[in-house]
C-alpha cells in the first residue's frame, strides 16, 4: 500500500529501511506465527471435546436419609451431589485447559524465536548469489568491466539473473573497448594532417619574399587550423573525460586553481578583466580525491569561460576554494557578463553551446565545448557542478568534489592520478 507520493506506508512506519532478507524473515516468521496460533485454537477444541466426553460422570442416585459430606465439610443430598461433580468437572477442565493454552504459547513463542533465526539464517544463504551480483555490479561500476559473475549452481532464477548480467558486461566491455580504439584512432588521424597543416602554414609565414596578401591569407588559415586543433582536442577530451575514473590521489584544489588562475593571467589583462580570488592562506589545502590534470582543466575552463565571455570594460571574475561541511571541496567561479536567462543555464553544459545569441560555428571565443568537458570531469569525479546566473549579469558556477579519503594515500600535485575506459 503506498500513499500519493509512491511511499510504502507499511516501510515508512517501521524505524528502519528493512532489506529483502529482514522482510524474508519477517514474512517466514509471521506466517509460523499464525500457523501456529491456529494450530493452538485448533487444539483448544479437540482438547476441550476429549474432556467434555472422557471425563463425563454418570449419575449417583443415593438412597433415603443418605447424605454425602464434601471436602469443604458440607453434606449433600443425590441431586446436590450430581450438581456438584458437574461444576467440579467444568471448572477443573476449563483449570487444565488454561494451562494447556499457556503452555502452548510459551512453545510458541521459543519456536517463534528459533524459526526467525533459522529463517534469517536460510534467507541469508538463498540470497546469499544477489549480494554477488551486487558486489561484482559495484567492482565492475568502479574499475573493471573486464570482471564477471560467474555464478554455480542450480538453473534457477538468480543463475538465470546472473549469467544475463554477465552477457550484458560482456556487450558493455565490448562497446567500451571499441569505444577506446576509435578514440586513439581518430587521436591519430585527426591531429596529423592538422599538425602538417599548421608547419607548412608556419613554413610559409616564415617565408620573408612572401606578398602581404599571402601573409594575411596565411594568418587566416593558420588561425582556422588552431580553432580545428582546439576542436578536435576538446572534443577527444570530451569523449575521455565521459568515463570513470578507476585511480584517484589526493589533490590539493587549491593548487590546481593557482596553477589555472596564473595559466589564464595572461589572457585575463588582454581582455581588462580584473581576476580576483579568495583561497585558503598557505598551508590550509582543501585536499579532494581524482585526478590532477583533468581538474586543473575544469578550472581552466571555467576561468577562461569567464574571462571570455565578460564585459568590454570593467570585466571581472571571481574565484573561490574551500572546503564543504561534508569534506568535500569545493571550486566557485563567478564573473560579470551579459546578463544570462534562467531558461538558458540548463543548456550552456550542452556541446557547442555559447550562450544566447552566438553563432555556432563563427565564433572567436571557442570552440563550445569548455563547459562540456567540465561538467563530464565533475561527473567522472563523482562530483556536482550548478550554475546560477547572476542578478548583475554573469554566472556564478559551483563545482563540488569528493574529499579525499586518508586510504589514498600522500597528497599528490595537479598532474596526479589517471583515467582509463571503464
Amino acid at each position: 500500500m503506498a500513499d500519493d507520493t509512491g511511499v510504502d506506508v507499511r516501510e515508512s512506519l517501521l524505524p528502519f529501511r528493512p532489506t529483502l532478507r529482514i522482510r524474508l524473515t519477517m514474512f517466514y516468521g509471521g506466517m509460523f506465527l499464525l500457523a501456529g496460533l491456529v494450530m493452538v485454537l485448533v487444539m483448544y477444541l479437540f482438547v476441550d471435546q476429549a474432556f467434555g466426553s472422557a471425563t463425563q460422570m454418570p449419575k449417583i442416585t443415593l438412597g433415603p436419609n443418605v447424605q454425602v459430606q464434601t471436602s469443604e465439610g458440607g453434606l449433600l443430598n443425590g441431586q446436590q451431589l450430581n450438581e456438584y461433580l458437574t461444576q467440579y468437572q467444568h471448572a477443573h477442565a476449563a483449570q487444565a485447559l488454561h494451562l494447556l493454552v499457556l503452555k502452548s504459547l510459551a512453545a510458541l513463542t521459543a519456536l517463534l524465536i528459533l524459526a526467525v533465526f533459522f529463517g534469517y539464517a536460510m534467507a541469508g544463504r538463498v540470497l546469499s548469489p544477489l549480494g554477488r551480483i551486487t558486489r561484482t555490479a559495484r567492482q565492475v561500476a568502479g574499475s573493471d568491466l573486464h570482471r564477471r559473475i560467474e555464478l554455480d549452481g542450480p538453473d534457477d532464477e538468480l543463475k538465470e539473473l546472473a549469467d544475463t548480467f554477465d552477457d550484458m558486461l560482456d556487450r558493455l566491455d565490448r562497446s567500451f573497448e571499441s569505444q577506446r580504439k576509435f578514440v586513439a584512432n581518430a587521436s591519430h588521424e585527426l591531429r596529423t594532417p592538422l599538425a602538417i597543416n599548421r608547419t607548412l602554414l608556419e613554413v610559409q609565414l616564415s617565408d620573408p619574399a612572401a606578398t602581404p596578401e599571402l601573409q594575411q591569407l596565411g594568418k587566416t588559415l593558420l588561425a582556422t587550423n588552431e580553432r580545428s586543433e582546439q576542436l578536435v582536442e576538446g572534443l577527444l577530451l570530451l569523449a575521455r573525460s565521459d568515463n570513470e575514473l578507476t585511480e584517484r590521489k589526493p589533490i590539493d584544489l587549491t593548487e590546481v586553481a593557482r596553477q589555472a588562475l596564473e595559466q589564464t593571467r595572461g589572457e585575463a589583462v588582454a581582455r581588462s578583466v580584473r581576476l580576483s580570488t579568495t583561497l585558503p592562506a598557505p598551508g590550509g589545502a582543501v585536499m579532494v580525491s581524482g585526478n590532477g590534470v583533468l581538474l586543473e582543466r575544469v578550472a581552466l575552463n571555467l576561468i577562461q569561460n569567464g574571462v571570455k565571455y565578460n564585459l568590454p570594460e570593467d570585466g571581472w571574475v571571481d574565484v573561490q576554494v574551500h572546503q564543504a561541511a561534508d569534506g568535500s571541496g569545493e571550486l566557485v567561479v563567478s564573473n560579470s557578463g551579459p546578463v544570462v536567462p534562467g531558461y538558458e543555464v540548463e543548456h550552456i553544459f550542452e556541446p557547442f553551446r555559447r550562450g544566447k545569441g552566438r553563432e555556432r560555428t563563427h565564433s572567436d571565443k571557442g570552440v563550445g565545448l569548455g563547459l562540456s568537458i567540465v561538467r563530464s570531469v565533475v561527473r567522472a569525479h563523482g562530483g556536482s557542478i550548478e550554475a546560477v546566473p547572476r542578478n548583475d549579469g554573469g554566472l556564478l558556477i559551483r563545482v563540488r568534489i569528493p574529499g579525499a579519503k586518508a586510504s589514498l594515500g600522500s597528497p599528490a600535485g595537479p598532474r596526479g592520478g589517471a583515467l582509463t575506459e571503464r
